[in-house]
């Protein structure tokens, strides 16, 4: 995919969705003193610092102001040496494209193996219940293949890689200093709790839920806080509001999913502000009240 296709993604899917009230990204800002947020349209692109190391959680799209908004946060784009990749869709990859800005040019790129496969062109991405193909994407970057279960180290920062197959066939969450879980495409968040991820999206939306239905089992069995932190609806500590649902998938097209806080074209990003970003940190999720 190029920076052609983020522009194509954004126009079609803007005007797919608008008025649907279904994508709330949390806006660029804080969470806490570790978790660092840049908005990208309807994506979130997370930061995570430690002892002066800071690594990156996806890389949105291929969007020209990822610069300008990280500055918002104090960070520096050469500085980031390593990036976690939950899966390869345009809005997670895009700031390592070919013909990005190549902000990231140097840095090593996490990914889970399978995941990898669409890279490398032996799986093909496909969404809306398999007729659509999306466009390979292409990037340069120094790899390291991960499998299900595995611990690495960057730095002293602790990373186990979970895989949540069903978005996509290889799609990796990531469970950093055993508090955060960046959880990309496997949750959507909404006004009553957390669904199995939006289904016209996924590759195989039955093994999407399976998939979520075994993260729940591992994270309660934890028995600590963990805040679960998504790529397009905001983070969480609350367990329960988490997996409120998470045996159904989000159905984009009804007006059960909508969640009546989220912007009538997610796309629109004039809330967010540099202003904003320094204001204070970003809210929770917490259920509507009835």
């Amino acid at each position: 995919m190029a920076r052609k296709d983020s522009e194509h993604q954004k126009k079609s899917m803007s005007a797919l969705f608008r008025g649907k009230a279904i994508f709330k990204p949390l806006n660029t800002g804080w969470i806490d003193d570790h978790v660092a947020c840049v908005r990208e349209w309807i994506a979130n692109i997370f930061f995570y610092t430690k002892n002066g190391k800071t690594i990156m959680i996806d890389a949105g799209y291929n969007y020209e102001r990822l610069r300008e908004k990280m500055g918002w946060l104090n960070i520096d784009p050469a500085a980031i040496q390593d990036i976690l990749i939950t899966h390869q869709d345009t809005d997670h990859v895009g700031a390592l494209e070919t013909d990005s800005e190549l902000l990231f040019k140097d840095a090593t790129v996490y990914i889970g193996e399978i995941e990898n496969r669409y890279l490398t062109g032996e799986t093909r991405r496909k969404v809306f219940h398999g007729f659509y193909r999306l466009p390979m994407v292409k990037m340069n970057n120094k790899k390291t293949l991960l499998k299900d279960g595995q611990i690495i180290y960057i730095g002293d920062i602790k990373i186990e890689c979970i895989l949540v197959p069903g978005h996509t066939w290889g799609h990796m969450v990531y469970l950093i200093d055993d508090t955060y879980l960046f959880t990309g495409d496997t949750i959507w968040f909404g006004a009553d709790g957390g669904y199995s991820f939006i289904s016209t999206l996924a590759e195989d939306n039955r093994l999407a839920v399976q998939s979520l239905a075994k993260l729940e089992e591992n994270i309660r069995g934890r028995n600590h806080r963990i805040a679960v932190i998504t790529g397009h609806t905001g983070w969480t500590d609350d367990l329960d509001f988490i997996f409120a649902h998470r045996e159904e998938i989000c159905k984009p097209f009804t007006n059960h999913y909508t969640d009546p806080e989220a912007p009538y074209d997610g796309y629109e990003e004039d809330d967010d502000t540099e202003a904003n970003a320094r204001g204070g940190l970003l809210a929770k999720k917490k259920a509507e009240k009835s």
